[in-house]
């Protein structure tokens, strides 16, 4: 009987302890995409356009 009881909550103890180490894994990640996205034009893109504004201030 008591084997029988155990079985049946292996199941859904198991299932709750897989979601929990998933949601461990998920609020642990440092990973933060937001932190690198760019956040404006580089200096290449400063250089090409200067130089082509400067040109036609003349």
């Amino acid at each position: 009987m008591l084997l029988a009881s155990l079985t049946l909550l292996r199941q859904p103890l198991s299932f709750v302890a897989s979601k929990w180490l998933e949601l461990v894994r998920i609020a642990g990640n440092p990973y933060r995409p937001e932190l690198h996205y760019m956040r404006g034009p580089g200096p290449k893109w400063h250089a090409k356009y200067q130089a082509s504004r400067l040109d036609r201030s003349r």
